[in-house]
């Protein structure tokens, strides 16, 4: 089945996410977010879903108290898109690494890892990774609710290159690499420093995203937009 309609459709005016759509409630972030600045009114529509696949249509109760959502509809469900595609990238200084989930959560990527790569300049240890990835986990709620996701992205804890590497359909992300393909859809964004001999002799498929030497978010990006438009068919493989 279709998804959560787009801005305007249907009289839809937010997306949220729920734990219980037979219960939806807001919680106070989306509350303030809905009221303040969608400026929504009691009685207009908002669809809330589950962040796996399921979703239903509300309506907005307004008001300080209670749930702030009333059921309007029958549930409905969007099957997972097939097949899915996993994005591995080394994370980089700054707000980059957010900014990159942001984009391939709009784009309907479906894994996102962060990635420890040789060379890899931010090393998020087990003990320091708590924070960043729960902030990623934010970046992308917040863009599945934007871009209208019924399925939000799974944030993974940071991945290193050999396991990264040992998934079915891996490749990495060179210049002058293959022709991206649904027959590889989990592909490896190295650090700005590049892939490590030792990494490279490992003899992984490889995909090109152009001629150009990319920052790390944006050949992570341009794998995503590649892979989401062969998967939705907006590109062939014979384009």
């Amino acid at each position: 089945m279709a998804g959560p309609p787009a801005a305007g459709a249907s009289g839809s005016k937010a997306h949220v996410f729920v734990a219980d759509l037979s219960l939806p409630v807001l919680d106070p972030g989306d509350r303030h977010h809905v009221e303040r600045v969608l400026r929504l009114r009691a009685g207009e529509v908002v669809t809330a879903s589950d962040g796996a696949g399921r979703w239903v249509a509300c309506r907005f109760a307004g008001g300080r108290d209670g749930p702030g959502l009333e059921v309007d509809g029958e549930v409905m469900a969007e099957p997972p898109a097939e097949p899915s595609i996993t994005v591995a990238f080394a994370p980089t200084k700054g707000d980059r690494p957010e900014w990159a989930v942001q984009k391939l959560t709009e784009l309907g990527v479906d894994r996102i890892v962060p990635l420890l790569a040789a060379r890899s300049v931010v090393r998020w240890t087990a003990d320091r990774a708590a924070g960043p990835v729960e902030r990623l986990r934010r970046v992308a709620r917040e863009a599945a609710m934007q871009s209208r996701r019924a399925w939000l992205p799974e944030i993974e804890q940071p991945t290193t290159f050999p396991e990264a590497a040992g998934r079915a359909g891996a490749a990495l992300a060179v210049p002058g690499g293959d022709p991206p393909s649904l027959e590889r859809t989990v592909v490896l964004v190295g650090p700005e420093g590049g892939w490590d001999a030792d990494e490279l002799g490992l003899g992984l498929p490889t995909v090109g995203l152009g001629p150009n030497v990319l920052r790390t978010e944006t050949a992570a990006v341009a794998a995503a937009t590649l892979l989401a438009a062969l998967r939705s068919g907006l590109l062939s493989a014979h384009d």
